[in-house]
C-alpha cells in the first residue's frame, strides 16, 4: 500500500512538473512577443490611450512582463522545496521570487489594475488580486524571517496560487469564449475574477485539509 502510494505520489510530481513547463513555455512565448521593447505590439494595440496619454504606463507594464515571467519560475521552483544538488537552491530561489514580487511585480500590476479592460469590475478584481499578492508573499517573507516555516510554506502557497493567476486567467478565456462566445468585454470582467479566486480557494481548501 505504501508503495502504491509512493508510485502515486512520483506520478503526480512528474505530471505537476510536465504540465507547469508546458504552460511555461506557452507564458515565456507571450513575453518574448514585448521583446524589443515597443509600444504596438500584441496586447498593447488595444492600450494605445494609455500609452499615449501616460508615458509611465509602459515602464510600469513591461516591469510586470518582464519580472513575472521569472517570478512564475522561481516560485515554482521554490515551491518544490528541492535544492537539486545546490547549495541553498530552495532558498535562494524563494529570495529571487519574494524581491521580485514585493519590488517589481505586485506593483506594477495594482498599477495596471487600474487601467485594466473591461470597466470598473474588472479594475477592482486586478487591483484587489495585486493587493492580495502583495501581501501574500510579504507574509512568506515574514514567516521565514521568523522562522515560522509551516506558516512561511501556507503563506507561499496563497502567493505562488495568485501567480499562477496568469495562467488560469488565460486558460478561463480560452475556454468561455469557446463554449459561449461573449462580448470581448464581458469576457475580461469574468476572467478578471475567474483567474485567481478559484485558485485561492482550492489552496485554502488544501491548507484546511492539512495537505500543505
Amino acid at each position: 500500500m505504501l508503495l502504491v502510494k509512493k508510485i502515486i505520489s512520483n506520478i503526480s510530481k512528474i505530471l505537476l512538473i510536465l504540465g507547469f513547463g508546458y504552460f511555461f513555455w506557452l507564458m515565456l512565448k507571450i513575453t518574448l512577443e514585448y521583446i524589443p521593447f515597443r509600444k504596438d505590439v500584441s496586447f498593447l494595440m488595444i492600450k494605445q490611450t494609455e500609452v499615449i496619454e501616460r508615458p509611465e504606463y509602459l515602464y510600469f507594464f513591461y516591469t510586470h512582463v518582464y519580472t513575472s515571467i521569472f517570478v512564475l519560475l522561481s516560485g515554482f521552483l521554490a515551491i518544490l522545496r528541492k535544492d537539486f544538488r545546490l547549495k541553498n537552491f530552495h532558498k535562494n530561489a524563494g529570495k529571487i521570487y519574494i524581491f521580485l514580487i514585493l519590488l517589481f511585480a505586485a506593483p506594477s500590476g495594482i498599477y495596471m489594475g487600474i487601467f485594466a479592460n473591461g470597466g470598473i469590475y474588472s479594475k477592482i478584481s486586478f487591483v484587489i488580486l495585486g493587493c492580495l499578492w502583495w501581501f501574500s508573499t510579504f507574509k512568506a517573507y515574514q514567516f521565514a524571517r521568523q522562522k515560522k516555516f509551516k506558516e512561511h510554506k501556507q503563506w507561499m502557497w496563497r502567493s505562488f496560487a495568485l501567480t499562477v493567476s496568469a495562467i488560469t486567467l488565460r486558460m478561463w478565456k480560452v475556454i468561455i469564449v469557446y463554449l459561449f462566445h461573449p462580448n470581448p468585454m464581458d469576457v475580461y470582467q469574468i476572467i478578471a475574477w475567474m483567474g485567481w479566486i478559484p485558485n485561492i480557494i482550492l489552496i485554502e481548501y488544501l491548507i484546511t485539509k492539512k495537505h500543505l
